[in-house]
């Protein structure tokens, strides 16, 4: 594809990951959904191929590229109709593993981000609590000093890889008199951790194929030396990263709609009704059309964000609008293109079926519509 946004490396990769996705990923659909998760074997293929460490340094086996570079693999995993596996993937590359990167020191670095980048070690960022998501300052979680340890209590829920994640970064309250902003630390657990459970893996109405997990966390010692950052500094960290969350989360939304599109064009080719195909309704084709030029504006506006972000530019206004309008967007997508599958696009057989169920969470998490407007009415004068 031709953008004025991507170099060369960028194609390249996105070929890459696209064959990868079309023979190591599509085909194990229905295996992956009803097991209710993904072979760890596949973050160590994915880790093999470079696709883990892309925007990190060649030190550790990445190839310091781009957040452009992100979006690429994220619109190539939506591609793959299992919502469920672009956001386990995406969690480990963009949602957890930069709090490491970002603030880790260097004895952190040497010891995880290898093992990260290469797939040996996955990893899940626990932050939402039953009574807290978008609004972090309202975490409940606490982590007290003792010695050289941290003591955790809490439980997290809603966590992306928290059942089978190797390395966890948990947001818990370390100063119980400042306010949220200022009173929370990410720490790093280690599974094993000694008062560390996983108290219920969680049923979803989509994603089925990622896991997603309720933590908890009863008198769990972890080491003092474990503390990403500077203590009560963790607001921040969390802040920062949500705009990597959610630039890429609206292009997986985008390559999730734009694969649902290419489906069903096929299918209402292909399907008669009254003698000739579906195709020959204008309602339908015309509906297509429309749908596909909006897709194509959510991916420009989704391409800006990540090259405004990839220039070092405030680009918090930018990310909310790609993540509001692609979370919405992709869902009036599914809503079609299962319509015109007909009854055939209810059963659960039908890929649209699952890519519907997947789609719904697009325009709830990573920060949901109604939060996202909010950050842009707060920029409606610049």
């Amino acid at each position: 594809m031709h953008s004025i946004y991507f170099r060369e490396e960028h194609r390249l990769l996105r070929d890459q990951i696209r064959r990868f996705v079309e023979s190591e990923i599509t085909p194990h659909a229905e295996a992956w959904e009803s097991k209710g998760e993904i072979p760890k074997s596949l973050y160590r293929e994915m880790g093999r191929l470079g696709f883990l460490g892309i925007r990190y340094p060649a030190a550790f086996g990445g190839s310091e590229l781009d957040t452009l570079a992100s979006v690429v693999l994220a619109e190539e995993l939506g591609r793959s109709t299992i919502g469920g596996v672009g956001a386990a993937v995406l969690v480990h590359t963009d949602m957890a593993s930069p709090h490491l990167f970002r603030y880790g020191t260097p004895d952190q670095l040497h010891r995880w981000m290898p093992k990260i980048i290469s797939g040996e070690i996955l990893t899940a960022v626990a932050v939402t609590e039953p009574g807290a998501g978008s609004d972090v300052a309202a975490i409940r979680t606490r982590a007290r000093r003792e010695g050289d340890h941290f003591v955790l209590d809490g439980r997290k829920m809603f966590i992306t890889n928290g059942a089978t994640a190797d390395l966890l970064f948990v947001a818990a309250r370390t100063d119980n008199e400042a306010k949220g902003s200022r009173a929370i630390s990410m720490i790093a657990v280690e599974r094993g951790t000694s008062g560390f459970s996983v108290g219920r893996k969680l049923d979803k109405h989509g994603w089925r194929s990622s896991d997603t997990a309720e933590l908890v966390f009863d008198e769990c010692r972890v080491p003092a030396a474990n503390l990403l950052g500077r203590e009560n500094a963790g607001f921040y960290s969390i802040m920062k990263n949500f705009q990597n969350e959610r630039v890429v989360l609206a292009a997986q939304a985008m390559g999730e709609a734009a694969r649902a599109i290419e489906i069903t064009r096929d299918y209402v080719q292909e399907r008669a009704a009254f003698g000739k195909p579906l195709w020959d309704k204008q309602r339908v084709r015309l509906r297509l059309a429309e749908l596909a030029a909006k897709v194509e504006a959510g991916r420009q506006l989704v391409y800006h964000a990540a090259w405004l972000d990839a220039g070092g530019h405030d680009a918090v206004r930018e990310v909310s609008m790609a993540k509001a309008f692609c979370g919405e967007l992709v869902n009036e997508v599914m809503y079609a293109c299962l319509q015109f599958h007909g009854g055939m696009g209810y059963m659960r057989e039908s890929t649209i079926e699952r890519m519907a169920r997947d789609a719904r969470i697009q325009s709830i998490g990573g920060g949901a519509s109604e939060v996202m407007l909010e950050e842009i009415a707060k920029r409606l004068d610049r």
